[in-house]
């Protein structure tokens, strides 16, 4: 099983936050195209990644929303936002609920999703100075870790970079929904 792991320290954690502009509601579009290129082909979904969500934003930190496509699944891009918005409007605190199948959502730290992840996988930041993407070892069971507009917390990325491997995926900056295409096309080509 592949991961991708997208962290906001923005988003917002409510869902009536959702029911206005994705701009003010901390970036929430880019997260939107960051799940449309993890988890969408075309006429078809990549069912064998598990995308993850890290929201740090107001009013109730942090959310963490899990959402693998299954063949019951009802997912479409056109309704995104919605899923979000009743992934984050259905959360209890103490409880992983899944709310549609394949869809979780909680509360939990970014790091204790890592610590989790970690057990059975290998961990990579997607980060500018790291090695390349496309010379580097990727077994079958890995995550690959993205922050919003404004990167990952400093204190997180410190622990991180401690038991992962950070990787670039080219020379130029690009859009975390770019980085998440460019990754899916590496992995693709090497039949991971």
């Amino acid at each position: 099983m592949k991961h991708i792991i997208y962290f906001s320290k923005s988003a917002a954690t409510s869902g009536k936050a959702l029911s206005g502009d994705l701009m003010k509601a901390g970036r929430m579009d880019i997260a939107i195209h960051s799940l449309i290129q993890g988890v969408f082909l075309s006429n078809d979904f990549r069912k064998d990644v598990t995308f993850h969500f890290i929201f740090y934003g107001m009013p109730d930190p942090p959310k963490h929303i899990e959402i693998q496509v299954k063949d019951e699944s009802s997912i479409s891009k056109k309704d995104v936002a919605t899923l979000i918005q009743k992934l984050l409007y259905k959360c209890k605190e103490g409880e992983k609920r899944e709310i549609v199948p394949g869809c979780f959502v909680e509360k939990k730290s970014f790091l204790k999703v890592i610590e989790e992840l970690e057990k059975d996988n290998e961990i990579f930041i997607l980060d500018k100075h790291g090695e390349d993407l496309r010379k580097v070892k990727i077994s079958g069971n890995c995550v690959f870790v993205l922050g919003d507009q404004d990167g990952l917390p400093k204190k997180e990325l410190k622990r991180l970079k401690k038991t992962a491997t950070s990787v670039s995926v080219g020379p130029k900056t690009y859009f975390a929904s770019q980085t998440v295409v460019i990754v899916n096309n590496e992995l693709d080509l090497r039949g991971i």
